[in-house]
Parts: structure tokens; C-alpha cells; sequence
């Protein structure tokens, strides 16, 4: 049985995973977390199944040396490609942002027409598609690779024309289709939630799986009774921050969307996992 003060281990291949750490602070206050991104081989959306699953073992190890009491795939493409291989390999519960996305679009959807943006490898792998269609086998899903908007939020360019002109581009066939709801299917685009949102009109649902996991990881801590319910003592060191390649660009971000006060970073060098 792993101890409720024993922290969630959170990883995504670069900074996005972010936006999953956001929400868990936001939703469980009281919990620790590791978090690791992968800044030295990202991005993982171009990468094979193979590559993701082995980058993902090799990060697994490294937070279990951590003594995580659950771990977060904060990463679609890493969630579609690795997850259920890492569910058979270890011993502690694992999650990962696809299922809550997919489960919260099918019960969103009125019309059953859905959209899912993502990745090259996240959209090729067509594991919302499944998802969804499990739930509700009726609706109809459009996916949409998005690879552009990646660089450009890594880039800071969060509120920037090109970033408006590339979300037109990319996202006026989905217009064209009627969807009524579009999933946010990589942890980088709820950070250009307003632009996408702006182009998409009102009357679309923008599903943020980000959110959805961190309510799902709730439930499943309560559920197994791994919910911390002391807040930190004060000076602990609550969130931890490591990194595959240099900080200073990590930091500056993570700085810009968690309003946490100064955070710091370590490097690691992931390939000895």
C-alpha cells in the first residue's frame, strides 16, 4: 500500500505537461509532485510507438526513484502509445489524459459530431476515435494534426497573429464539418485556449483534457484512499521540477502559467534510466 503523503509523479515530453500540473494544483491542493519533462527529445508527436515507449519507461523509472504513489502521463502521444504497455509493468496506479478527454467530449457533444486536435502521432493512432466510440458508438469524430501550434506556445507566442492565422488555417475544415465540440488533444493547446476558441465560435464545446485528468486523478486517489489531506508543512518542498536538457527555458515558462512564486528545475540526464 503506497503512503497518501508520498507524491503523484507527473511527465509529458517537454513543458506542456504543465497545463496537467496547473490543474492538479488547482484541484488537490494538498498533494506533492514530481514533475519531469522531456525538453531534451521533444516534441514526441513525430516519433514512433517503439521511441515514445521507451522514453516513457525510462522516465517511469526515474520518478519511481521518487517513491511516486501514482503517475500521470501528461502527454497524448506518450497516453495513445505507451500507457497501456507502462499499466502491465508496474505496480502503482497509472493515468493518462486520453480517457477523461474522451469521456468528458462524448457526454458533451448535443449534435455527435466531435473534433479532436492533436499531434501527427496522437490523430495517426486514432485513440480518441476508440475512446469515444466506445462510449457512444453514434457520434462522428473529425481529427485534425495541429503540429505547429507545439513550437508556437513553446515560443511563448500565446496571444500573436501567426498563431490566430495558423489556428484558421488548421481549424477551418473542422468549422466546415458542424462539430459542436473540439478536444484539446495535446497538453500545449489549452494555453491558445482563447485564440482556438475565438475561431471556433461560442457554440462549440472545447474539451481541456488537462482538466479532466485532474478530476479523474481525484477520484481514483479517493477511491483507493491515497488522497493527501494534510496541507504541506510550511518550507516543504512541495513541487519538484526536473528536466532533460537545459532549465532557463523551462523555468521562464513554468514561471509565465503556474503562479506559484519563482520555481527552479534540475537537469537530469534521463538516459541513465
Amino acid at each position: 500500500m503506497s503512503d497518501k503523503n508520498a507524491p503523484i509523479g507527473v511527465f509529458d515530453s517537454g513543458i506542456g505537461g504543465l497545463t496537467v500540473v496547473r490543474e492538479i494544483m488547482r484541484q488537490i491542493p494538498n498533494e506533492k509532485i514530481v514533475y519531469f519533462g522531456d525538453t531534451a527529445r521533444v516534441p514526441y508527436g513525430n516519433k514512433s510507438r517503439e521511441t515514445v515507449t521507451r522514453f516513457s519507461r525510462q522516465i517511469v523509472r526515474f520518478l519511481q526513484t521518487h517513491g511516486v504513489k501514482t503517475i500521470v502521463v501528461a502527454c497524448n502521444t506518450a497516453s495513445a502509445y505507451a500507457l497501456d504497455e507502462l499499466e502491465k509493468e508496474i505496480d502503482i496506479p497509472i493515468i493518462g489524459v486520453v480517457k477523461p478527454g474522451a469521456k468528458a467530449a462524448a457526454q458533451a457533444t448535443r449534435n455527435g459530431k466531435l473534433g479532436v486536435i492533436a499531434t501527427e502521432a496522437t490523430i495517426g493512432s486514432r485513440i480518441y476515435n476508440q475512446y469515444i466510440q466506445e462510449l457512444n458508438p453514434n457520434v462522428t469524430i473529425w481529427g485534425k494534426a495541429c503540429p505547429l501550434f507545439v513550437p508556437l506556445v513553446e515560443e511563448g507566442l500565446l496571444q500573436d497573429p501567426v498563431t490566430d492565422e495558423i489556428a484558421k488555417r488548421y481549424l477551418s475544415e473542422l468549422i466546415d464539418s458542424d462539430i459542436d465540440t473540439l478536444i484539446l488533444g495535446c497538453t500545449h493547446y489549452p494555453l491558445i485556449r482563447s485564440a482556438i476558441g475565438r475561431i471556433m465560435g461560442e457554440q462549440v464545446t472545447l474539451v481541456n483534457p488537462a482538466y479532466e485528468t485532474a478530476m479523474e486523478l481525484k477520484a481514483m486517489l479517493t477511491k483507493r484512499e491515497l488522497l493527501n489531506t494534510d496541507a504541506p508543512g510550511l518550507g516543504s518542498n512541495q513541487y519538484q521540477f526536473y528536466v532533460s536538457d537545459t532549465t532557463d527555458k523551462f523555468i521562464r515558462f513554468a514561471n509565465s502559467i503556474i503562479k506559484y512564486g519563482i520555481l527552479s528545475a534540475k537537469h537530469v540526464n534521463i538516459e541513465e534510466y
